[in-house]
């Protein structure tokens, strides 16, 4: 009978601590008691990182907005907002391109190391965390659309941590906490895919890597959660789930919502099915 999703076996250590920890000094104590206070401060820090990371990348944007008005105040007006309006759409790919190398520099200079944990929203530990996703999130909501599918993505994510292999094939910008997710050599992540390491319940957030095999598929529009592992030659079906703790194992083929185990005998009545052939029932 097929379960929701498998496990690590008991002898395979678990992908993060399950043990909440305790306060680390005054710093994780002030956090944990004024967590509400402690979570404003932090988002308003974050939003002034963000305006100085949006300020560089305008920079030259702004500057060749200056240039090209200079050339064009003089000209008459039917040759002059033609060409200026040219200058302002090369100037938001320059801004885009710009925040695509400034924002993993913040990144690296930022305290944004993220690891597995399991605890309270509100600690001392979740701060890079925290970090790490608002820089990402400027980008993924911003410019990240534009060069999906284009060297251009891949090198970003990589440059913000997340492990890549050769010749992977990314079809999304739904993604957070990059740099706890692996994707191996010729993997297929298709579009609008929704991959993330971490999840939340029981009050508790839980951050946990997730790993995609090497030549897996990942259907489009598949959510994978955090603590997934997706094994080689996988196959994912298109609006699939994987909850947390899914181990999904060579060769084989899951779907549904919750995603469980596809047998071959299943698929081929799945594919038989779609051609109008429903595959026949056993004699008893």
């Amino acid at each position: 009978m097929n379960q929701p999703y498998s496990r690590l076996s008991d002898t395979e250590p678990p992908s993060v601590d399950h043990v909440i920890p305790p306060p680390k000094g005054f710093v994780d104590r002030f956090i944990r008691r004024f967590g509400k206070l402690s979570h404003v401060v932090v988002i308003l820090a974050l939003y002034m990182l963000a305006a100085m990371a949006i300020a560089l990348a305008l920079a030259p944007a702004l500057w060749l907005l200056d240039q090209s008005w200079i050339f064009v105040r003089d000209v008459s007006a039917w040759l002059k907002w033609p060409v200026f309006g040219f200058a302002l759409g090369i100037a938001f790919f320059i801004s885009g391109f710009a925040l695509l190398i400034v924002v993993p520099i913040f990144n690296f200079v930022l305290p944004s190391r993220v690891k597995s944990f399991k605890g309270s929203y509100y600690t001392y530990a979740t701060l890079p965390w925290y970090i790490h996703n608002g820089m990402f999130y400027l980008v993924r909501y911003t410019f990240l659309p534009f060069v999906t599918l284009t060297p251009f993505s891949v090198w970003f994510l990589r440059a913000m941590g997340m492990k890549i292999g050769r010749r992977v094939f990314i079809n999304t910008e739904f993604i957070s906490d990059p740099c706890m997710l692996t994707i191996g050599d010729d993997a297929v992540i298709g579009g609008s895919v929704h991959m993330f390491a971490h999840y939340g319940g029981g009050g508790y957030l839980t951050i946990a890597p997730t790993i995609v095999g090497a030549r897996a598929t990942i259907g489009e529009m598949a959510t994978l959660m955090g603590d997934v592992h997706v094994g080689d030659d996988a196959t994912i079906m298109p609006h699939s789930v994987l909850l947390p703790g899914s181990r999904v194992g060579q060769y084989e083929t899951w779907g549904g919502v919750p995603a469980i185990l596809i047998t071959q005998a299943e698929m081929q009545n799945i594919k038989q099915s779609i051609h109008g052939k429903v595959a026949a029932e056993p004699q008893m």
